[in-house]
């Protein structure tokens, strides 16, 4: 199979600043949770690798088997902490680093130049204690938005949306730089009052997403054997913040329209209740070859959720040369130019929708604008994006980190001081933790 090289926009050469030490602190893990998210970090760390620079990893799973958990990734050590099941979405794993405060000794060894932690999430407060004990740069990618995820989880809690800006003000005001991954996001975080904050480039890996993988077979599996109807495909995670149920009510006004969802969550037993009697096939997680052919072999990628940051799959569908129908919110519309290379809908306007899928059924029309989103799609390069995050963005951390106070936490010895305290605190909750039974004893060597 024949690949287009990847092409990238204005850069600086990957290597232009000289190598420098990370400590990436990231929860769910990318290494076993499958999502765009998962694949940003993937190639970030294959870039990073290729430009020199030392990383270190830690993250949890409580989901994978300790002798199964990945140990090394492009050459990096990853190093995995004691964590816990979130109770409103039990398929991820977060973690306070505690008791084992693994950061600490990691950063005792690794003397890292910064800290990139994810966020939102229960680490980033490791990492917020880590950076001002130990005077380091600190970085917070954002990942998921959290007052939109209030709202569909939590909404029976009253002023839950107001809470969650709390939240992210008080972690995102301490570090050095927030990275989001659209300029909506970036513009809604400012006019919240949080500062400091950067895009974080998309890419997208344009030979693993590719018209080429447009097949027959994967076409009649996602169809119910019927190839020759117009077919959707929704491709993610099956949770109520992502708006699946709306496609029933464009099914039921398109006659001939079938829609293939893959992924899982939370939600996939309701709505494979819900979508009974319709025309559709849910197919369950895709990876490698089988999920590229489930992008190219449908007619149109659907995307009604209103709470993505960016997302990926929107790009990957692109790339795949599927024009794309998503909701006009988020990070959706610094991905699409509407009615060039996608459509954008008002999030609920089912309407708008069918409209918009019905100018797709138009054969020529489809593959005029699929060739358009492919182009787009080419534009980006993950080697592109990581060389403005290392020799840009985390420039710029560095920068900020230089001209704030941050009241005497970061004088001489605090090093020493922070391991004393560290040493204490793992002995305390340890003995707790074991005379109440939550923890159980790890092999030993491990750090």
């Amino acid at each position: 199979m024949q690949f287009k090289p990847q092409q990238s926009n204005d850069a600086p050469p990957l290597k232009r600043n000289p190598p420098r030490k990370v400590l990436l602190m990231v929860e769910p893990t990318p290494f076993t949770h499958v999502s765009g998210y998962s694949n940003r970090f993937k190639e970030m760390l294959k870039f990073l690798s290729k430009a020199g620079d030392d990383v270190e990893v830690l993250t949890c799973d409580t989901k994978t088997p300790y002798q199964e958990l990945p140990k090394e990734s492009f050459g990096y050590k990853i190093h995995h902490t004691l964590g816990f099941t979130f109770p409103l979405y039990n398929q991820i794993s977060l973690t306070l680093d505690l008791p084992e405060m693994k950061g600490a000794q990691i950063m005792d060894k690794l003397k890292p130049d910064l800290i990139h932690v994810t966020s939102p999430g229960f680490m980033v407060l490791a990492a917020i204690f880590y950076a001002r004990t130990m005077c380091i740069p600190l970085v917070m990618s954002y990942h998921t938005h959290l007052p939109a995820y209030g709202r569909n989880y939590l909404s029976f809690i009253p002023g839950i949306e107001k809470f969650s800006w709390e939240l992210l003000r008080f972690a995102h005001t301490r570090a050095d730089l927030t990275l989001v991954t659209s300029p909506p996001l970036q513009k809604e975080l400012l006019e919240n009052g949080i500062p400091r904050v950067d895009v974080w480039r998309k890419g997208i890996d344009t030979e693993r997403f590719n018209p080429e993988f447009k097949n027959d077979d994967m076409r009649n599996l996602m169809s119910d054997n019927n190839p020759d109807d117009f077919l959707m495909v929704y491709v993610g995670r099956i949770g109520i913040e992502k708006n699946i149920k709306d496609i029933r009510d464009i099914l039921e006004k398109m006659p001939n329209a079938r829609l293939a969802c893959v992924g899982k969550g939370p939600q996939l037993e309701e709505l494979q209740e819900y979508f009974k009697g319709t025309k559709t096939v849910f197919l369950g997680q895709r990876s490698g070859d089988e999920l590229s052919q489930a992008f190219a072999s449908a007619d149109t990628f659907i995307m009604p959720s209103d709470s993505e940051t960016l997302g990926f799959v929107v790009l990957e569908s692109m790339a795949s040369g599927v024009p794309v129908v998503g909701a006009n919110a988020g990070g959706i519309p610094s991905i699409i130019t509407n009615g060039k290379d996608g459509f954008l809908v008002e999030p609920g306007d089912i309407a708008g929708y069918v409209k918009r899928l019905q100018q797709l059924e138009d054969t020529k029309f489809r593959e005029t604008m699929g060739n358009k989103a492919r182009a787009e799609a080419e534009r980006w390069g993950w080697e592109a994006a990581t060389s403005v995050l290392r020799n840009i963005q985390y420039e710029k951390a560095m920068v900020n980190f230089h001209s704030r106070a941050f009241g005497g936490l970061g004088k001489p010895r605090t090093r020493g001081l922070l391991r004393l305290f560290a040493f204490r605190v793992k002995n305390v909750v340890r003995r707790i933790g074991y005379k109440l039974g939550f923890l159980s004893s790890r092999p030993k060597g491990e750090l």
